[in-house]
């Protein structure tokens, strides 16, 4: 299966300007845990709750006068439309990562895939398989 028919399509960007307080109250409101970061129609950076609470909380800086920019993710891991499923499932193993941009021909962000849509989309066995390499202690 390929990776456009998994995705969720059309997600959503905020600019590296965005302060922590809107980027968590996004992520509340649309019931989400990464939001992609675009500045001149690119994609630059990546966004967690766990980027928020780890560079911002947990080094004691102010997060009222933090941005998207100061905690996000620069390098960014995707994958294409065109691939398969199993190849995005291989990528996220081996950057034990839940989320990944989805990026079309024309390099432009189309969608998302996570964890959840590969479940839906996959065997058990791939998807098991997935959870339990990102799920895995970091060491």
């Amino acid at each position: 299966m390929r990776i456009s028919e998994a995705m969720h399509p059309g997600a959503r960007w905020i600019s590296p300007d965005t302060d922590l307080k809107t980027i968590a109250r996004i992520m509340r409101d649309e019931d989400i845990g990464a939001l992609p970061v675009g500045e001149n129609d690119r994609l630059i950076g990546m966004v967690t709750d766990r980027d928020i609470a780890l560079r911002a909380f947990a080094n004691g800086r102010d997060p009222a006068s933090m941005t998207a920019r100061d905690v996000m993710t620069r390098d960014i891991v995707y994958c294409r439309t065109s691939e398969t499923i199993e190849h995005a499932v291989h990528l996220m193993e081996a950057k034990q990562i839940r989320r990944l941009p989805v990026i079309d021909q024309d390099k432009r962000m189309v969608g998302m895939l996570s964890l959840g849509d590969i479940s839906h989309a996959s065997s058990r066995r791939l998807s098991g398989e997935l959870a339990r390499a990102v799920s895995a202690h970091h060491l």
